[in-house]
């Protein structure tokens, strides 16, 4: 392999503490701001369209959310520093499978959807439990690619599945966007047409990554120089979605 493999300590040394430094300064600089999660329940015998008005089950800060999705990141880098653990990392790298990241994607990108739905208005909590599911199904769907087809054989069956997963609750996003028979009140900050559009692109990139691996041509037949792209976006990603976040409504 071109790229020494253990720099990657350094990387993720290095990765996990400007993810750290994001959680501090985001717990430090934003307000309280909070965000609903609520309950429609049925009053009346199925097919007759009574529901009970919305009942908050509780409400979601806003930064604490993001900071969550920052400080996930952070440990799992830290985590992969440690010397048992890159023993480990750099094994399963020569082996083009990276078990750690799929873990953390899992859980991180998983809030970073979440907090996007209730930017936009997402409230109900069946709605954010399944939407939730979906996309570590996402995730998990990317982790069975490298843990059971070697790149380069062509097979990306769980590739797509878990882009067809992914494609979910972005599709809800944007019906959300547009609100179909919303109330003529009804408007969407600007800043999260931003958001939407800015993180929707980033998570592509994930998947193309992927997908550039698994055709395993020219520099990306490299494993490492994916893993290292990888790393890149991850950090670039959850850094625009938070300062976005707090930009547009935690702002003290």
């Amino acid at each position: 392999m071109n790229l020494d493999i253990n720099n990657f300590r350094k990387l993720n040394f290095w990765a996990g503490c400007l993810h750290l430094i994001s959680f501090v300064l985001i717990l430090a600089l934003s307000n309280d701001a909070s965000l609903p999660v609520v309950a429609t329940y049925l009053t009346e015998a199925p097919g007759t369209g009574n529901f009970s008005d919305p009942v908050n089950l509780f409400n979601l800060n806003i930064s604490y959310m993001v900071a969550a999705f920052m400080a996930l990141s952070a440990f799992f880098h830290f985590f992969i520093c440690l010397p048992s653990t890159f023993k480990k990392y750099t094994t399963g790298l020569k082996r083009g499978i990276n078990s750690y990241r799929w873990i953390e994607y899992s859980l991180s990108s998983t809030i970073m959807i979440i907090v996007i739905l209730q930017l936009n208005g997402t409230a109900d909590y069946i709605a954010l439990l399944g939407i939730s599911g979906v996309n570590i199904c996402m995730i998990l769907f990317g982790w069975l690619q490298e843990r059971y087809v070697k790149a380069g054989h062509g097979d990306l069956l769980p590739f797509w599945f878990g882009c067809f997963a992914g494609s979910i609750p972005w599709i809800a996003t944007a019906l959300n966007l547009i609100a179909p028979k919303g109330p003529a009140e009804s408007t969407t900050p600007g800043f999260v047409y931003g958001i939407v559009i800015s993180i929707f692109l980033f998570f592509n990139c994930f998947a193309l990554v992927q997908w550039k691996q698994y055709r395993a041509k020219g520099k990306w037949a490299n494993y490492l120089h994916g893993e290292r792209i990888y790393i890149i976006l991850s950090f670039v990603a959850k850094s625009l979605l938070a300062w976005q976040v707090y930009s547009g409504s935690l702002a003290s």
